[in-house]
């Protein structure tokens, strides 16, 4: 089986997409504040999430409907707004829910790999990210485009599947002991809220 990308343009990718992936980032830090919230299995969960939105990105580039993203700053702006408002409500869903009462209202994996995907998709910097990344490793003359840019993001995407689930789930072992003392777990809760607020602000005062 020929591979879309020559080995040696994927050899040179491999530790570029390694950097980008251990570099804490919005998606790091959600996969840490849904595994303090949560526990390991949601966390892992929103790992998937993330990583299915990213290879979305990057089917986009591929087709080049990101660059319509990186030239008409109303749609890049009305994304990020929604990215925004997203995560604003995740914050304060963590915050109006106690962890006494996670037994009786769990966040679902199915709940959590939904908002990783979601928080990764209004994020549209990723988009402009992989639009100025991935053609730098694409040969025109070679296999089609779109294959090239499809194994490319799978590779950012399985990086970025374990080392924010790696992250997610040690977050997790240390949420479930701080949850079983009272004061730990407000601070918890309001911690990890505050981490989402964070997200939202940064997010909001970004620019490309």
């Amino acid at each position: 089986m020929t591979l879309p990308v020559e080995p040696a343009m994927l050899l040179a990718f491999l530790p570029v997409s390694l950097l980008l992936n251990v570099t804490p980032g919005p998606d790091m830090l959600f996969c840490l504040g849904q595994g303090l919230r949560a526990g390991p299995r949601p966390a892992l969960a929103a790992a998937l999430g993330i990583g299915l939105g990213g290879m979305v990105h990057v089917l986009l580039a591929g087709l080049g409907l990101a660059a319509l993203v990186a030239a008409w700053p109303g749609l890049f702006d009305a994304i990020r707004w929604a990215g925004v408002a997203y995560l604003v409500w995740v914050a304060v869903r963590t915050l109006g829910t106690p962890l006494e009462n996670a037994p009786a209202r769990p966040i679902r994996p199915g709940r959590a790999f939904a908002d990783g995907m979601a928080v990764n998709l209004l994020n549209p910097k990723v988009a402009l990210f992989v639009l100025a990344l991935v053609p730098q490793f694409v040969d025109p003359a070679g296999a089609p485009v779109l294959a090239q840019f499809l194994l490319l993001g799978a590779v950012i995407s399985v990086g970025g599947i374990v080392v924010n689930g790696a992250v997610g789930l040690s977050a997790g072992g240390i949420g479930r002991r701080l949850a079983r003392s009272p004061a730990a777990e407000r601070a918890l809760r309001w911690a990890t809220g505050a981490l989402f607020l964070g997200l939202a602000v940064r997010l909001a005062v970004d620019r490309r």
